[in-house]
């Protein structure tokens, strides 16, 4: 059920950034939309790396008594390599290793969401991978008190950020 909720506030919040903070962010407090618009534009591009470093962390200090030892690497193999691509745009590109190829690099060049999209695509690749099997989802998400918390607390958030918005441009 906390799942559901969490769900539920990340589709209000994708929501009210579709259609109200646009028009409210050019008005005369602007200030806020403005900062509300730019953190879930960053979500929506960098959200994959903590949650990508928290599984992996999450693996090696929890999950390393119950893990099965298949399934254990190979997602600790894809986040790696997640967070590696994500890196190597940082490196110089006289270093060897931050070279991408050229049919990459036109690739990008035609469709600029794609690296976001395939990092998001492992991220949930691993969760799915998680989630399946009911002992690492009870290892991952604990017995829903914390999630329940945080799910209601982001819910409670948004929606009070929008009521908070709808009363300052009244």
């Amino acid at each position: 059920m906390s799942l559901i909720t969490l769900l539920m506030a990340v589709a209000c919040n994708a929501i009210v950034a579709f259609l109200l903070l646009p028009r409210l962010a050019s008005g005369t407090h602007g200030r806020l939309f403005r900062g509300w618009m730019w953190f879930d534009h960053n979500a929506a591009l960098y959200g994959w790396v903590p949650i990508a470093a928290g599984l992996l962390a999450w693996d090696y200090l929890v999950w390393k008594e119950a893990r099965p030892k298949i399934r254990g690497w190979f997602t600790r193999k894809l986040l790696t390599l997640s967070l590696a691509a994500g890196v190597a745009p940082i490196l110089p590109w006289w270093i060897p290793a931050g070279a991408p190829p050229g049919q990459f690099l036109s690739m990008i060049g035609k469709y600029p969401g794609v690296p976001v999209l395939l990092a998001w695509a492992v991220v949930l690749v691993v969760l799915v991978l998680l989630c399946a099997d009911a002992e690492s989802r009870d290892y991952l998400l604990g017995h829903g008190k914390v999630l329940s918390l945080v799910s209601m607390g982001l819910l409670l958030f948004v929606l009070t950020m929008t009521m908070v918005g709808w009363a300052v441009t009244s």
